[in-house]
């Protein structure tokens, strides 16, 4: 049995031979995520009766070091999931694996697929192929592609919270200066005036980096007053750094503007032409 019981019910599912091809898994913690999907891989493709440590056979130990062929463990190369790397993996599990029962392919943080390696990846999951098996792992689903996301099995994997500077991987100093920052700068966004955003945050932090850690904050910010709204458990230290009074319909609108902006700024875009358009369609969600 698997510690995770979310996982143990996919386990259930494979040996009542009930297992979909495809399952998009949102997570608040990818490392550890990633980490009990492997798990999960030996208990799918041992050919005895699994036990960790496995010291019968050496499948096992391909899986821990990503060294089985029939295991693709796909992550962003740069900013986003590009289409070359979806035409290898389909490429790559055209034939039937020797070593395991299934070739599977995990794609980390998933909702970096861009318009063309959606398009391929859709392609792939369309007309699955007996033996293939497939994870989307991200930390938002609400960004993926619909057309991939109804086509999969949804599952959440939650685990206990590290800290959100802990998660997004930024300095503790550095994410305490960000959320000085956020408050002020919302309320610039909601005021009437023209935002000159040089003065507002780009003379702070002139880097791309810097801003697209602020929107992940001021997403995760928004996350959580509509986990607040919905009597789900929330951080009550994030959302009390700036407070919201919109009501759920309206932080829906918002938290799809902010995933947007997101993805825009994995784009060669001008980032001052980004912010504008943050502030333009968050004034115009109150109309």
């Amino acid at each position: 049995m698997l510690e995770n019981t979310i996982l143990n019910e996919l386990l259930n599912k494979y040996r009542e031979n009930k297992l979909a091809h495809a399952y998009l898994i949102e997570t608040n913690n990818l490392e550890k995520a990633l980490l009990d999907l492997k798990e999960l891989i030996k208990h799918l493709n041992c050919e005895n009766s699994y036990a960790s440590p496995c010291t019968k056979c050496n499948l096992c130990n391909l899986i821990t070091l990503n060294n089985l062929p029939s295991l693709k463990i796909i992550e962003p190369d740069g900013q986003t999931i590009k289409k070359n790397q979806i035409e290898e993996l389909k490429t790559e599990f055209s034939t039937i694996p020797i070593y395991s029962k299934f070739n599977i392919y995990i794609l980390k943080n998933a909702e970096k697929l861009n318009s063309s390696s959606a398009n391929a990846m859709l392609k792939f999951v369309e007309e699955p192929t007996p033996g293939i098996l497939g994870f989307f792992l991200t930390s938002n689903k609400d960004i993926m592609i619909d057309t991939i996301k109804s086509r999969c099995e949804l599952y959440t994997l939650t685990y206990p919270s590290d800290s959100l500077c802990t998660t997004l991987n930024i300095p503790p100093n550095l994410y305490a200066d960000y959320l000085k920052i956020i408050p002020s700068y919302l309320r610039e966004v909601y005021s009437n005036k023209i935002i000159n955003h040089k003065k507002t945050i780009l003379n702070l932090y002139p880097e791309r980096k810097d801003i697209e850690n602020i929107f992940q904050i001021i997403l995760h910010l928004y996350h959580n007053y509509f986990l607040k709204l919905i009597n789900k458990e929330y951080d009550n230290t994030l959302i009390n750094i700036y407070p919201l009074t919109e009501n759920l319909t309206q932080i829906s609108q918002k938290l799809q503007i902010i995933t947007q902006i997101i993805t825009n700024m994995s784009y060669n875009i001008s980032i001052e032409l980004i912010l504008d358009k943050f502030v333009l369609e968050m004034r115009g969600s109150y109309e």
